[in-house]
């Protein structure tokens, strides 16, 4: 082998030791463990103490302003409910809860109020809403000291967390607390106002997964601050629903709570009409309406008081109202809805079908006890 043939070999070999050399460094800085030795590598661990108390704060916050509504008869518990103090005033402590829940046996019966050291106090009837399905009760404000804090419905936030505060099913579960999100707002449900399965008027109402069960009827729904924004008053049953419960927003709520406290009367425009949903066609033969229409849905009208608004403005028996106002009329329940949007005084316009024809007038609108 001459010289240069020499040296050219000794340069690569020289080459490849070096860069083996280099190559097993890098390997050794990055991965120790592949030199087969047990290398010990000192780390920095954080420590990290996790704490989440929920909503344990805000619960506590409302826990004492909630209350257990019973209604007793002959000294019995016949029907119990959950309430809250929502506000003090002229020696009074005044109480929100649900219409439905004070409303039952009339005759004799007296409502008491559950604070939750267990003492129990006869409560006044200050006035009832239906169709709010909302009362106001009130007691001495003497010893009362916690008031619920308000909060809004309009600023919540779909998604936010919420909760639920009453006396679901039996007094062994009083002061349960539920908590799920806010699910939606301004649903529009149809309700019924008595033990049928009619479905009277639509509410507007929030809606939230936190389980909502018979006694938590007038309770608060509040906020992760521990601030009232609904008032709870029903669930959706059915096969295969689970987790749709559904509240008053707290604004709905004390508008009319103060016009009752206030002594005002709850004004509410009259139509002066009976009325069928055009679906019920049983109903409407044995009344002697027989409709030859390609509406699906509707409003009837049977029979118009003399003197009503409805009367006055042109309306027939027989009308089909579609329309009122700005709200589509699909049913009893959604015209009643539509109907409360206005206020006495208010002029409407009315849209139906009269022989197959579509027509409309203009109504103003009075209140029932004009």
């Amino acid at each position: 082998m001459n010289k240069g043939k020499l040296s050219t070999f000794l340069t690569v070999i020289l080459s490849m030791v070096v860069g083996a050399t280099i190559t097993y460094g890098i390997i050794y800085y990055l991965y120790p463990s592949a030199s087969g030795e047990n290398t010990v590598i000192n780390r920095t661990e954080k420590k990290v103490t996790i704490t989440d108390d929920g909503i344990a704060d805000a619960v506590e916050k409302l826990y004492d302003s909630v209350v257990v509504v019973g209604v007793y008869q002959n000294d019995e518990i016949v029907s119990s409910g959950t309430g809250f103090v929502y506000k003090k005033a002229n020696g009074k402590a005044y109480i929100l809860t649900n219409n439905h829940v004070v409303s039952m046996y009339d005759k004799n019966k007296e409502v008491r109020i559950m604070f939750t050291d267990r003492d129990e106090i006869k409560a006044s009837i200050e006035g009832t809403d239906e169709y709010s399905d909302l009362a106001v009760l009130s007691i001495s404000d003497k010893n009362v000291e916690s008031v619920a804090e308000i909060g809004s419905s309009e600023d919540s936030r779909i998604g936010d967390t919420v909760f639920t505060l009453g006396a679901p099913l039996d007094t062994e579960f009083y002061w349960s607390v539920t908590r799920g999100v806010l699910s939606g707002k301004d649903r529009m449900v149809e309700v019924s106002l008595s033990d049928t399965d009619n479905k009277d008027v639509v509410m507007k109402v929030l809606q939230t997964d936190a389980s909502i069960n018979s006694g938590n009827s007038g309770g608060p729904l509040a906020n992760a601050n521990g601030e009232v924004i609904g008032i709870t008053n029903m669930k959706l049953v059915s096969e295969g629903v689970e987790g749709i419960g559904f509240a008053i927003p707290i604004e709905d709520a004390i508008t009319f709570a103060e016009m009752i406290i206030k002594g005002e009367t709850v004004q509410r425009p009259l139509l002066g009409a009976q009325m069928l949903n055009l679906t019920e066609r049983y109903y409407l033969y044995r009344e002697g309406i027989t409709l030859n229409t390609e509406l699906k849905e509707g409003v009837v009208l049977v029979k118009i008081q003399s003197g009503s608004p409805a009367d006055k403005a042109g309306l027939k028996r027989g009308d089909i109202i579609t329309k009122f106002g700005d709200y589509k009329v699909r049913s009893v329940a959604s015209l009643r809805y539509a109907l409360y949007k206005h206020s006495v005084g208010d002029e409407v316009e009315v849209t139906f079908e009269r022989n197959g024809k579509k027509e409309s007038l203009k109504l103003k609108l009075s209140a029932a006890s004009e």
